[in-house]
């Protein structure tokens, strides 16, 4: 699809009071029922459009929006139902990149958020034509257009021209516009999943008289679960199900439902969605599976066409405990006990397992949703939604799939600032090679991409459902650990071994103990403890003494976290001493992060009241307790540092890199692999620095081409070259040290007379100086977006595999993490006394590459390897681009899947 048959296509948005239309490009057919909008509008608010009370004027303004398609315009509707609800504009001027916009809202219609979202969408499609600026006129007293221009977000700049405004409004996307168009998207977004989650009247449609039907166990649930709203019942064979009133039909109720709750046949499932829209139902919960795709398609355009949110098909239903209402739209064996934690899965057992484990951890849940197959409602409503509902203060999710995962991140972003945000990093594969992929598309598996986006979000990833609530029961319950500095503390050595092994292998330190805090442990511990840590404070310990250890540590400014290892022993039992008391008898709420780990505990983690108030995380083996640790640990971590920014990059030649690679693919419009011509061409717009090379496609010209590019040591490197040549080495293509015409002679002619039929020519370069060989990379993830990758280089890239990956655009903090983090970090600040390389420009060649991928999207691969980095400098050695004739896609659009 091009961009302009995707800019055509149409697509649904929630407006501000959450209910849906659609926008879409302006038709010839349309020009009645544009008339119908501007007849509609009253003379004060023609006056104000056209600045006379003119319906000739209107008549004209919707002949021009439905006359032929034409260069530099653009009018995009907005309707709900088939009722033209907004009309926005633009027109090219005179002025390069500048276009003229106009917009109109039906009569009674403003304040709902109808001109903004028409605006939002006619700015990314005036971005992608190339134009960077709106003017608009407006009369002075036009106080909320004005206003509209003003909460976009964008630069905008008025001057007088007498009774009239002249705005110019800056296309360019900042954080600015971005956070406005977020939280414009969050309101909608919270208002829409109300009739969802805050309904005052619910039907059951399908619920049957036969026991175990899935329809009837839903209603079961909510007429249990003390539902304080109205339900209803829709089965056209009975009058009362489960003392439930029940009608023939959606259409019979006597009252219109906010949700209905669909449990019919999947042939069914479109039909009875259709009645529920005509009779005016806002939200539906779908738990029938099994549907084809042309069932599927018709339920979601139901849906759109009749403004409801969807949750599902094939979904277990969704709860909400507050009191006010109780509701359990579910078919879970057990109602969900009321908290604070917010709770979104895909798999229903999922949901059962996680609804049950936090029962048993006493924490409960504030709402819960099973998206099952996600046609509609995502994670990223839910996390909007715990954001503002003041209960939640604990987010878990388990998501198979990311409809919008740049959408995602930004939100998770900002929610996990305010609470924990938990996920299950479900769907991980074994990292595969794929035959004829560059390095960058070998080392990008979905696993690293998904983990990527997880640590930029701050979000908290585990492994499975188990994890997910041990670091839940920790990061609920206490203060965020300011290092990763443990003391354990045992009265069993054995198990403080374990336990300190544990911590190690999850990254935690365990630091020496300060002669001043050994000398205070030792006066409070029996005779024959060790103060070192592990702290063994033997089977003798008193609980009291045994406080009194925890409490010193908890307060020293060395220690950030004390872990308590404890064992059933006799010596405590005889004594009639209870050592967990230790930790839950406090006298006052502890600064540090303390936890226990208790040997003989059957479940892997409870949470332990304490007595002036809160609770301890209580742990079953001291594996739970260290990675639960690690976890807090890094959350902590990540919300210490700021958020991080993106920044200017001087020297960026964006509109020649497009037309590079326009040009490129014009030539190649099925796409492929650059030639180093097109490679360098490519990176110069960008100033990434390349080893100085020259093409040469004969023997006379290598040999010229070594000439000019010898160095002082007169060594030379030559490479061949043919479309589809990834791995150099493996096919013995690169000639390296040659010195003298000879040498360059015999080293092309090898390349004829083993590569004949392939080559097309040689790269000729002077030999590099000595330096780190290093890797970086960038894959386009059609639904991530680009991924930026780094690590060790040269030809064991792969087979070390000693990467790390973020997704573009990248922040200075993204860049950090990515120098950071792979194996091979020592070496480039100076380990073995060498010296730290050139940081500064290593950093400056990341964002220059993300910067390239962010602007590109035809670019699917690219392949920096080596990348050679020494203390004077950063270079790249050796380039491969893929292109494919992809088109730009706003992540940010404001618009429902």
């Amino acid at each position: 699809m091009t961009h302009d048959e995707r800019s055509r296509a149409p697509v649904h948005a929630l407006l501000a009071d959450g209910t849906t239309t659609c926008v879409r490009t302006v038709r010839t057919d349309d020009r009645a029922a544009l008339l119908r909008l501007y007849e509609g509008m009253s003379a004060e608010n023609l006056r104000l459009r056209f600045f006379a009370a003119s319906r000739r004027s209107a008549a004209q303004a919707a002949d021009r929006a439905c006359a032929a398609p034409r260069p530099g315009y653009r009018a995009l509707l907005a309707e709900t139902t088939g009722q033209v609800i907004g009309l926005a504009e633009y027109e090219r001027t005179d002025e390069p990149g500048t276009a003229e916009i106009s917009l109109a809202v039906a009569e009674g219609l403003h304040h709902r958020g109808i001109g903004t979202l028409l605006l939002e969408h006619l700015v990314s499609a005036a971005r992608a034509d190339g134009i960077t600026a709106f003017t608009a006129d407006a009369l002075a007293e036009n106080h909320e257009m004005l206003k509209v221009f003003a909460d976009l977000g964008l630069r905008t700049a008025r001057r007088f021209t007498g009774p009239e405004l002249r705005c110019t409004i800056q296309l360019e996307e900042d954080e600015t516009y971005l956070t406005a168009v977020e939280e414009r998207g969050g309101t909608a977004d919270v208002a829409s999943l109300r009739p969802l989650l805050r309904p005052d009247v619910i039907a059951v449609v399908g619920a049957g008289r036969k026991a175990g039907s899935v329809g009837r166990a839903v209603l079961r649930n909510l007429r249990t679960g003390g539902f304080t709203r109205q339900l209803f019942a829709v089965n056209p064979h009975v009058s009362s199900l489960m003392s439930v009133p029940s009608y023939p039909s959606v259409a019979a109720l006597p009252q219109v439902p906010d949700l209905a709750v669909l449990a019919v046949p999947a042939p069914a499932l479109a039909a009875t969605a259709e009645e529920c829209g005509k009779a005016g139902v806002r939200a539906l919960v779908s738990v029938t599976a099994g549907l084809d795709g042309a069932q599927a398609r018709a339920l979601l355009a139901t849906c759109r066409t009749y403004g409801m949110r969807l949750v599902g098909p094939n979904c277990l239903g969704i709860a909400n405990t507050d009191e006010a209402l109780s509701l359990d739209a579910t078919f879970a064996a057990r109602h969900p006990h009321a908290g604070t934690t917010g709770v979104a899965v895909q798999s229903g057992g999922v949901g059962i397992a996680l609804l049950d484990g936090l029962s048993h951890l006493g924490l409960g849940i504030s709402s819960f949703a099973s998206l099952g197959d996600k046609y509609d409602v995502s994670g990223n409503d839910l996390l909007q939604w715990w954001e503002r509902d003041g209960v939640t203060d604990l987010a878990l999710l388990h998501l198979e799939s990311f409809g919008n995962p740049r959408a995602f991140s930004r939100t998770a972003r900002r929610v996990t600032r305010r609470m924990p945000v938990l996920t299950v990093d479900a769907g991980r594969t074994a990292a595969g090679r794929r035959a004829a992929a560059s390095h960058s598309a070998a080392a990008a598996t979905r696993t690293m991409t998904r983990q990527a986006l997880f640590t930029q979000a701050g979000v908290t990833a585990t492994r499975t459902v188990g994890e997910l609530l041990e670091a839940a029961a920790l990061l609920h319950s206490q203060p965020a650990p300011a290092g990763n500095r443990v003391v354990i503390v045992t009265n069993a050595g054995g198990a403080g071994v374990l336990a300190a092994d544990a911590c190690a292998e999850a990254g935690l330190a365990l630091p020496s103990l300060p002669v001043d805090l050994v000398d205070a442990l030792v006066t409070v511990l029996p005779e024959g403890a060790s103060a070192a840590n592990p702290v063994d404070a033997t089977a003798a310990v008193t609980e009291a003494q045994l406080r009194n250890c925890v409490d010193r540590l908890a307060g020293h400014s060395g220690v950030d976290a004390v872990l308590l290892v404890l064992v059933p022993t006799a010596v405590a039992a005889a004594t009639g001493d209870d050592l967990v008391r230790a930790l839950t008898h406090a006298p006052g709420r502890r600064s540090r992060t303390v936890a226990a780990v208790r040997l003989d505990q059957a479940l892997p983690v409870r949470l332990l009241p304490v007595t002036a108030g809160g609770s301890v995380p209580s742990f079953g083996d001291p594996q739970a307790a260290a990675r639960a640790l690690a976890h807090a640990v890094r959350r902590a971590r990540w919300l210490s540092r700021p958020p991080g920014s993106v920044p200017d990059l001087a020297g960026v030649e964006t509109s020649r890199a497009q037309a590079v690679a326009e040009t490129w693919l014009a030539g190649q419009p099925e796409g492929g692999w650059l030639d180093p011509r097109a490679c360098a061409e490519l990176l110069g717009c960008y100033g990434i620095p390349q080893l100085p090379w020259a093409w040469a496609e004969t023997e006379e010209a290598a040999v010229a081409a070594a000439e000019r590019l010898r160095g002082p040591d007169g060594r030379i490197v030559m490479k061949a070259h043919w479309p589809g040549l990834l791995h150099k080495s493996e096919q013995r293509a690169i000639h390296l040290d040659l010195q003298g015409d000879a040498q360059v002679r015999a080293a092309f002619r090898d390349f004829e007379t083993r590569f004949a039929g392939l080559l097309t020519g040689v790269v000729v370069q002077p030999l590099a100086e000595r330096g780190t060989e290093l890797f970086a990379g960038v894959v386009q993830d059609e639904v991530f977006g680009p991924l930026v990758l780094f690590g060790l280089g040269g030809t064991a890239t792969e087979l070390l595999a000693d990467h790390a990956a973020r997704l573009a655009p990248l922040t200075d903090a993204d860049v950090h993490d990515l120098i950071t983090a792979p194996r091979c970090a020592p070496l480039l600040f100076g380990h073995g006394g060498s010296g730290p390389v050139d940081l500064e420009g290593l950093e400056q060649l990341l964002h220059r590459l993300s910067r390239l991928a962010r602007d590109l999207p035809q670019l699917a691969e690219a392949d920096l390897n080596p990348v050679l980095a020494w203390p004077g400098g950063v270079t790249a050695l050796d380039v491969r681009v893929r292109l494919l004739p992809r088109t730009a896609h706003d992540p940010y659009l404001r618009r429902l899947r």
